[in-house]
């Protein structure tokens, strides 16, 4: 039979055991270790030494444990928001190079907030439409429509988007046109 703590239940204390098996941030992480480590008795000072926290910090999420509110270990969120990881690049590559009717969408094109709500839902990292797009454009993607234009091939290069071609002769310059300039210039 489990040995009861100090101030958690037995389903607090499963509760918090399987959330550690998780992969947290380690602030969130410390909270939990927090409140197991007293629930077990260990004083404040014995917490902050074995976690390197602050007085601050043990005490309030001690003061959680003994008010029966371990459950909320994860409602204050802290800092900056996650930072988009190696599987999110590799996620959102792999969406904008398909597309949006592969995952049940019915238009045919994705946009920046479109990929951004997508991620969102599969990832729990919130991204900006903007943020997005940069994160295309340094992958060398986009969600815009790539317009086809004719190639010419008047110089023997192909896929170039400068034609080189021969000048058509101009039979007399047109002076009445400098001319005008001239006097506007004055």
């Amino acid at each position: 039979m489990d040995k009861q703590g100090l101030y958690l239940t037995t389903f607090q204390h499963k509760l918090l055991l399987k959330s550690l098996e998780t992969d947290l941030r380690p602030e969130y992480r410390r909270r939990i270790e927090i409140m197991l480590l007293a629930d077990a008795g260990q004083s404040q000072t014995q917490i902050c030494e074995a976690l390197g926290c602050s007085q601050e910090t043990a005490r309030h999420w001690i003061t959680m444990a003994q008010t029966g509110q371990a459950h909320h270990w994860s409602d204050r969120p802290m800092g900056r928001p996650k930072a988009v990881n190696e599987q999110y690049l590799a996620r959102l590559h792999e969406l904008a190079s398909h597309s949006p009717r592969e995952h049940g969408y019915s238009f045919e094109r994705w946009t920046g907030q479109w990929l951004s709500k997508h991620l969102a839902k599969e990832t729990g990292i919130k991204v900006s439409a903007c943020h997005i797009n940069r994160l295309l454009k340094e992958m060398g993607l986009s969600t815009r429509h790539k317009h086809e234009t004719p190639k010419q091939e008047t110089d023997g290069t192909k896929d170039s988007r400068i034609t080189i071609g021969n000048l058509l002769p101009n039979s007399e310059p047109d002076f009445r046109w400098s001319l005008n300039f001239l006097k506007t210039s004055n």
